[in-house]
C-alpha cells in the first residue's frame, strides 16, 4: 500500500497550476495538521504499513517543523512507517533552510522533489516563480550535505515564448547538478487557470513540442537517464517507487483536502476545501468526498494509458485477439516494438502519440 499526503498551502498561486492550493492566509494550519492524522485513522486498518510515502502539493516545504513533526507523529500513532522504502517531499527552491531539511531526513524522508521548472530567469517571471535559477544550485546543496539520498528537478518546456535554445540551457543546468532523478512535463493549459485564459489561443506549436521532447530524450539518455516513463528520467535504481505503483494501478490512499486516493476497487476525491476538511475530521467524521467504483473496464483503460507511456509497456495479456492488426501497423510505422514476452513498448516516435495509441487498444 502507498500514502499520499496533499499538502494544499502555497506561498502564492502560480499562474499556471491547477491543483488545489491556496495561500494560508486565515487557515488552521495546526487544524490541518492534526487531521491528516485523524482521516489515516477513518481510512485505514491500525498498523497499516506502507511501502511509499509523498508528500504533494501545494508546497510542503512550506511546513514548518512543527506542524510538519505534528502531522507526521499523528501518522506514526496509527500506521507502521518502519518499512517505507521512499519517501518523496516536493519542495520549492528557495522555501527551506538547512534546519529544515535535517528535520526533513531525521524524520525519514529520503527523496526531495524541487519544483524548478525552468533556469531561464524571465521564464520564471512569466511562471510567477519566487526562486532565482541560483536558488536551485543552493537548494541542491543543502540537500546534498544533509544527506538526503535522492534529488529529483521538475522542469517545464513548450512555456508561453520559450525556444528551444531556452529549453536545451534549463536541460544542460540540471544535469550540471547531478540530480538522481530529472521530470520534464509539457505545459498543458488547464482550465481555472491564468495560463488557460491568457495563453491558450497562443499555444500549441506541435513542432516545436516535437524537437523539445526529442532533444530531452537524446540529452539525458546519453547522460545516463534511463527514460522510463514519457515525462520522467532517473539514473539506475533512482526510479520513483510511488510513480511506478501508481502507473502499475497499485492501490494508495490519498490524504488530506483535494487528494485523490484508489483503494479496494473505490477511487475517492477529497473535496478543495482546507476548512471543511478540518472541520468534518475534528468531529470525527470522513471529510466531503466524491467516489467512483473502478469496475475491471474502467481499470483496463487507464492502464493502458498509464503503462504505455512507461519503458516496460504494455503486458501482452492486456492485448486481445482484435489488437493483432492494429499493434502490426504501429510496428509497421516504426511507433512499437514487441519484445520477446509479447510486451508492446512505444518508440520515441510512438511516445509522441502514446494517447492516440491508447485510444486505438480501447
Amino acid at each position: 500500500m502507498h500514502l499520499y499526503i496533499h499538502v494544499p498551502f502555497c506561498h502564492r498561486i502560480c499562474p499556471y497550476c491547477a491543483f488545489f492550493k491556496h495561500t494560508p492566509g486565515r487557515s488552521d494550519i495546526r487544524g490541518y495538521a492534526q487531521a491528516v492524522g485523524t482521516e489515516a485513522r477513518l481510512r485505514l486498518p491500525q498498523g497499516t504499513a506502507p511501502r511509499t510515502i509523498y508528500f504533494g502539493g501545494g508546497t510542503p516545504s512550506m511546513l514548518s517543523p512543527t506542524h510538519l513533526k505534528l502531522l507526521v507523529d499523528g501518522l506514526r500513532e496509527w500506521l507502521d512507517l518502519s518499512h517505507v522504502q521512499e519517501w518523496s517531499f516536493e519542495s520549492n527552491p528557495a522555501t527551506f533552510t538547512e534546519a529544515k531539511v535535517q528535520q526533513w531526513r531525521e524524520l525519514g524522508i529520503n527523496r526531495v522533489s524541487l519544483g524548478v521548472q525552468s533556469f531561464d530567469a524571465g521564464l520564471l517571471k512569466l511562471l510567477g516563480r519566487e526562486h532565482s535559477p541560483d536558488d536551485v544550485a543552493e537548494s541542491v546543496r543543502l540537500l546534498r550535505e544533509a544527506g538526503i539520498p535522492q534529488v529529483n528537478i521538475d522542469l517545464m518546456f513548450s512555456l508561453p515564448g520559450q525556444n528551444t535554445a531556452q529549453w536545451e540551457h534549463s536541460l544542460q543546468a540540471a544535469l550540471a547538478l547531478s540530480p538522481d532523478h530529472i521530470s520534464t512535463y509539457n505545459l498543458s493549459y488547464e482550465e481555472d487557470t491564468d495560463f488557460f485564459r491568457h495563453y491558450r489561443a497562443t499555444a500549441g506549436d506541435e513542432e516545436a513540442d516535437v524537437a523539445m521532447f526529442t532533444m530531452t530524450d537524446e540529452l539525458l539518455t546519453a547522460a545516463g537517464y534511463r527514460h522510463y516513463e514519457i515525462s520522467n528520467y532517473a539514473r539506475p535504481g533512482c526510479e520513483s517507487l510511488h510513480n511506478l505503483a501508481c502507473w502499475h494501478g497499485e492501490d494508495y490512499c490519498g490524504l488530506g483536502p483535494g487528494a485523490v486516493g484508489t483503494m479496494h476497487g473505490i477511487r475517492y476525491c477529497n473535496a478543495g476545501n482546507t476548512d471543511a476538511y478540518t472541520t468534518a475530521l475534528q468531529a470525527g467524521q470522513l471529510p466531503p468526498c466524491s467516489t467512483e467504483k473502478m469496475d475491471p473496464d474502467t481499470r483496463r483503460i487507464e492502464l493502458l494509458g498509464l503503462l504505455l507511456r512507461t519503458d516496460e509497456g504494455l503486458p501482452a495479456h492486456m492485448l486481445r485477439p482484435q489488437d493483432a492488426g492494429f499493434t502490426s501497423m504501429l510496428q509497421r510505422e516504426g511507433l512499437a516494438d514487441l519484445a520477446t514476452d509479447g510486451r508492446l513498448i512505444l518508440t520515441r516516435q510512438g511516445r509522441l502519440v502514446a494517447d492516440e495509441i491508447a485510444v486505438g487498444l480501447i
